[in-house]
């Protein structure tokens, strides 16, 4: 599997994603500056958490206008696989190739925990080594994870299966109470409409190993690896 790494001006997740694909393909991706404006000859392109420019404006508004995204938007409308995690979901919604938004935490406040997560559908590139319905555990960190979209919007992702993950209770009961950053519908996840482009807040990136406590972000990239190859 080829990947790309695109990194900007308060990307601090990306070593962590690098070494996530490392660890699981053996193979070192590619580093993008959001400068650039070419990509390589990738099959998988990762937009990493972070604060990008600050998260000035509004998360990932800045980012969004930067000259690689052009590349990203259409190698993601041919078909390429694009993953963007927590920072890199809010810049894939203000680019416009995911719906919604992300918001300010209803509490206001940074959240940084372990969370647990209900796999909704394993029929994915990113989903094919879980089971629907699956109970995992990864680590969030933003402040501006609140998973917004109008009633129609809403309606149209949630009728058309684009929803990825959800914030769930350890047993996967979906309850809002539990919900870290009060997201609509504990949505934590979403794809486009082909589901070649998924973004999520969580980090599973850094639930890829033993070592780390948990090793449930991994499937995501074997999936991957499994899909692409």
């Amino acid at each position: 599997m080829r990947a790309a790494v695109v990194t900007f001006p308060g990307s601090n997740r990306d070593v962590d994603v690098i070494d996530a694909l490392i660890a699981v393909s053996g193979q070192r991706p590619g580093i993008v500056w959001h400068r650039d404006v070419e990509l390589p000859d990738v099959d998988l392109i990762v937009l990493p958490g972070g604060f990008s420019y600050g998260d000035y404006l509004r998360s990932g508004a800045m980012a969004a206008r930067s000259p690689i995204l052009r590349e990203v938007s259409a190698r993601a409308e041919a078909g390429v696989a694009v993953l963007g995690i927590c920072n890199g979901f809010q810049i894939l919604t203000e680019v416009g190739l995911l719906p919604g938004v992300l918001m300010a935490n209803r509490n206001l406040k940074f959240v940084c925990r372990d969370i647990h997560l209900k796999v909704e559908r394993a029929d994915t590139p990113f989903t094919g080594r879980y089971e629907a319905g699956q109970v995992i555990r990864v680590p969030v960190a933003h402040h501006d994870g609140n998973y917004f979209s109008d009633a129609d919007t809403l309606a149209r992702i949630e009728s058309e299966g684009r929803v990825a993950f959800r914030y769930c209770t350890p047993e996967g009961h979906v309850e809002d109470e539990i919900n870290p950053n009060g997201s609509i519908n504990g949505i934590a996840g979403v794809y486009n409409e082909a589901r070649n482009v998924l973004g999520l807040m969580p980090h599973p990136e850094d639930h890829v190993d033993g070592a780390q406590g948990c090793s449930d972000g991994r499937p995501m990239f074997e999936s991957l690896i499994e899909h692409l190859a």
